[in-house]
């Protein structure tokens, strides 16, 4: 292993703080944005050579393997084509006076400051460091929301920190009990908390300690996640705070929790007397799906219609990782990054819709694509690619999860579809509403850079359409790690 692999982790860290530190003190919008895009496509970089050093990487506090790289590469790379469409939206928001240049200082800074943390929470191979990264990149967030200083924005951000801390608290007893499980076993300090050591030694732990653990984890974690009933900070978050961080936090914040919880799954099936994690699993995740399914119709907010589309399908995600086995693995990582391209592509558009109309109610927002072509096409094809209809990457992940649970569980199929269906009813009611129809509101042109939106779409078409083998081999190789 050459020393330049042995130290990309600690790059893919140092190379957001660094930029945080320089960011927070930098004038100037076109500069402090220029800045911001080079940290987050130098990181992409960064994380994609981890692809050579797969199972090379020697553990420390660090850990790399096959799990968190797609994770990490997903992370970065929708963090870099954000950074790009951040660069056009928030110019607009300083021009209009919504930002100040001194809260842009801080908006830039605190973006790298939530990619680092989110880095950290993929990289930590110490439970009790995994949890700070998640709390970090909590408190991040909730300052991001709340950055345009209005009633509502200061509301939604209150909000998420009391249920966030309320999580994060759930979490952290969670953590514990595993380190109390483990104690007796591995001894005191450091070692108790490290995964790689807890993973090799989970079968001689008290499963009963594990059990609880478990669940004060999922429902802790499962709150970061957006799952039902743990997810009403979700949809204000979204509604209330600048778009790119509404594309973070349904394309990225949410996987990174769940990652969390995949890897205390891995604990529970590695200790034989342990409960199953998936029935649990299942049950959140179907629950979650059902719920925002309905909830999709009573929408009249199309930053909160899309944020309650983020909570239906992280519901499918936990689902398929639930259920378990090679293809429903398969499925749920498929389905995860498929879902992050797409609804970040999503809230590209949504933003600069926003801006151009100057409201985010749906009855103000119709004929996009009469209005505003470009964005009125590019938000027809995300909402028909969220939605589930072929030939895009979310109908080929949807109808893998649909045929590994008439396999394993046929009876959990039928409410599986009902949501899918009911979901895809809404969206397609909405959509019609919004894309088409006689053109109300400013007909201003869109200053904006379309590049992300239409790379992300892009991909989401080439992954219903083929999928390269070493990636399909990559992911079947996660998903039998995942049991």
């Amino acid at each position: 292993m050459s020393p330049f692999l042995a130290h990309i982790p600690l790059v893919i860290l140092l190379i957001p703080l660094s930029a945080a530190a320089i960011l927070v003190l930098l004038p100037g919008y076109r500069l402090s944005a220029a800045l911001n895009m080079l940290a987050t496509g130098t990181t992409l970089l960064a994380a994609s050579s981890l692809v050579f050093g797969a199972g090379q990487i020697a553990p420390g506090q660090l850990l790399v393997d096959q799990l968190n790289i797609s994770f990490i590469i997903l992370n970065s790379l929708v963090g870099f084509t954000t950074s790009i469409f951040s660069a056009t939206y928030i110019g607009h928001e300083l021009a209009t006076g919504r930002l100040t240049p001194a809260y842009l200082r801080f908006y830039h800074a605190m973006y790298q400051l939530l990619m680092f943390a989110m880095n950290l929470a993929l990289l930590a191979n110490n439970i009790g460091l995994m949890w700070v990264a998640v709390e970090l990149a909590t408190l991040t967030t909730v300052v991001m929301v709340g950055i345009y200083r209005t009633h509502e924005a200061l509301e939604a951000a209150w909000k998420y920190f009391i249920l966030g801390s309320v999580g994060i608290a759930l979490a952290l007893f969670g953590t514990i009990l595993v380190y109390m499980a483990a104690q007796p076993v591995l001894g005191e300090g450091a070692d108790a908390m490290v995964w790689t050591s807890l993973i090799r030694h989970v079968a001689d732990f008290d499963p009963a300690l594990l059990n609880v653990a478990f669940v004060f984890l999922l429902l802790g974690y499962g709150t970061k996640v957006g799952l039902a009933p743990l997810h009403a900070w979700l949809p204000d978050a979204h509604a209330e705070g600048p778009t790119p961080i509404s594309a973070v936090l349904s394309g990225l914040l949410l996987n990174v929790a769940l990652y969390v919880v995949l890897r205390f799954k891995l604990l529970l099936a590695a200790n034989p007397a342990a409960i199953a994690a998936g029935p649990l699993m299942v049950s959140m995740g179907l629950s979650s799906l059902v719920f925002a399914a309905f909830m999709l119709y009573r929408r009249r907010d199309i930053k909160r219609l899309f944020a309650y589309s983020s909570i239906e399908h992280m519901g499918i995600i936990t689902f398929a990782f639930g259920i378990g086995g090679p293809l429903a693995n398969f499925a749920g990582l498929l389905h995860m990054v498929m879902h992050s391209l797409t609804k970040s592509a999503i809230f590209f558009a949504v933003g600069h819709i926003a801006q151009i109309k100057g409201t985010q109610k749906l009855a103000e927002i119709t004929g996009l694509t009469e209005s505003h072509p470009w964005l009125g096409w590019g938000l027809v094809l995300g909402v028909v690619a969220i939605a589930g209809l072929p030939p895009l990457g979310i109908f080929m992940s949807e109808f893998l999860v649909v045929s590994s649970t008439f396999a394993r569980q046929p009876l959990l199929a039928l409410p599986l579809v009902l949501g899918l269906l009911v979901a895809l009813g809404a969206l397609l009611l909405r959509l019609g509403e919004v894309a088409f129809g006689k053109p109300t509101g400013s007909m201003a042109p869109a200053e904006a850079s379309y590049l992300p939106m239409y790379a992300h779409l892009s991909l989401v078409l080439v992954g219903g359409l083929f999928l390269p083998a070493p990636l399909v081999a990559w992911f079947q190789h996660v998903a039998g790690l995942l049991g």
